[in-house]
């Protein structure tokens, strides 16, 4: 049994000071979206106050809940004899959408809040062992021209029909298309990719290209001949005519694959790719899967695949090498360019951020300062930094996360452990 004093409420957990029927809601979300616990005869501020009846309240609990959570989940429930504090335990089911009264419920932070319904269709797709991109289409008359032609050019495979399809699953034994099969399709009504090239700021487009209800082979097409345009030119060195990238043109098809595969397609957002002088930046509508963290994310072990069909198809075309693998493989095509890209990650979006490599940064007096500190394979404490610069420390600070920024200097450790070193 925890220790109730020193607990706080949180996304799974909840203090109930007596047991009343708003607490099922709460059932619902935590067998929905993951294990979480509600104490009852505890005050909202932490206090153990205990119930009068906890024996006869348990035996409550357990009926209010068989008779009002469909299907039952799975739980348990355990008395505190010394504090009169009862502790109900509820597990994330497999049998989802989990309901009390017709409806579906899930925590936000410490708060339970209905799910509308985008989130209710996928609960469905889970409880049903689906993912999105498997689940049949509502449409069933697609041509896929463009699929055909990128086996025979990247496979070898000349016949295109019915088995091929079945082969690369988007065609069920029952002859329905999947989702997968929607978005690989000539015309759709998916959203698609929104491209912007920008001059000094965002006020000023220059260019801008919009590819959507088209197949998603076709949108990564068009997203890499614009890159192209802006960001790929010929240089002549010597007798030589070389070709160069201001920025990895494997890091821009990596991260826009990416985009096309982990994106949530049931949410009706473009991925826009912003294109600017010293940046592109590519957004993807949708956070990480449940199940992934950040860290597992910016480790390159993602393990998780939200449309597993299309990631299928994408791996067999060699368009992804190998599934998890893209935000390493953009990181190591930064390895030798003296900076790198950044990863942006909130519960609605992806951001990926990749800085050309071949512009110079413009630097302050102060920034340069700083710089100069900072040698190859150097670390060095903002104290140090300060000491040698001669700056105050809100200013070495300042200065500090303005380099970060420009991403021109790490941060490693925490605490009094901070150290700073060239990026």
């Amino acid at each position: 049994m925890r220790e109730v004093d020193t607990m706080r409420e949180s996304k799974n957990l909840e203090f109930k000071e007596m047991v009343s029927g708003t607490y099922l809601k709460t059932v619902s979300a935590f067998a929905n979206y993951g294990d979480g616990e509600i104490l009852f005869g505890v005050s909202d501020d932490g206090e153990a106050v205990g119930l009068e009846d906890p024996t006869g309240d348990c035996l409550r609990i357990e009926n209010a809940i068989n008779d009002g959570i469909s299907p039952r989940p799975d739980f348990e429930i355990e008395v505190d004899s010394r504090t009169s504090v009862v502790t109900l335990r509820v597990f994330e089911g497999p049998e989802k959408p989990y309901l009390y009264r017709s409806k579906a419920y899930r925590r936000s932070d410490t708060s339970t809040v209905e799910v509308d319904s985008f989130e209710l269709k996928r609960l469905v797709l889970e409880g049903s062992n689906l993912t999105f991109d498997e689940a049949k289409s509502p449409h069933q008359t697609f041509s896929f021209s463009s699929l055909a032609n990128a086996l025979e050019e990247k496979v070898g495979i000349g016949v295109f029909n019915e088995d091929t399809l079945k082969t690369l699953g988007l065609l069920s034994s029952k002859g329905d298309f999947n989702n997968a099969a929607a978005l690989l399709a000539d015309k759709n009504d998916f959203p698609g990719i929104d491209m912007a090239r920008f001059g000094q700021d965002v006020n000023n487009i220059l260019d801008r290209s919009t590819c959507a209800g088209l197949s998603v082979l076709v949108q990564l097409a068009n997203a890499l001949e614009m890159f192209d345009r802006y960001y790929s030119y010929e240089r002549i060195e010597g007798f030589k005519r070389e070709n160069h990238e201001r920025i990895p043109r494997e890091a821009f098809r990596e991260a826009v694959a990416n985009a096309l595969v982990h994106r949530m397609w049931d949410v009706s957002a473009h991925i826009r790719i912003s294109m600017f002088d010293n940046r592109v930046e590519i957004v993807s509508p949708g956070g990480l899967p449940r199940g992934v963290t950040t860290e597992d994310y910016l480790s390159g072990n993602l393990s998780i695949l939200r449309n597993p069909v299309l990631a299928s198809v994408f791996f067999r075309l060699g368009i992804i090498e190998q599934f998890g693998t893209g935000i390493r493989r953009i990181k190591e095509s930064y390895v030798r360019t003296g900076t790198r890209p950044r990863f942006e990650i909130t519960g609605g979006s992806i951001t990926v951020v990749l800085p050309v490599t071949d512009a110079e940064p413009l630097l302050d007096a102060d920034e340069k300062a700083i710089m100069s500190l900072l040698l190859p394979g150097r670390l060095l404490s903002r104290s140090q930094i300060t000491d040698a610069c001669g700056f105050g420390r809100d200013k070495t600070l300042r200065v500090l996360k303005q380099l970060e920024k420009k991403n021109l200097v790490v941060v490693q450790g925490a605490g009094r452990g901070t150290r700073y070193a060239r990026a």
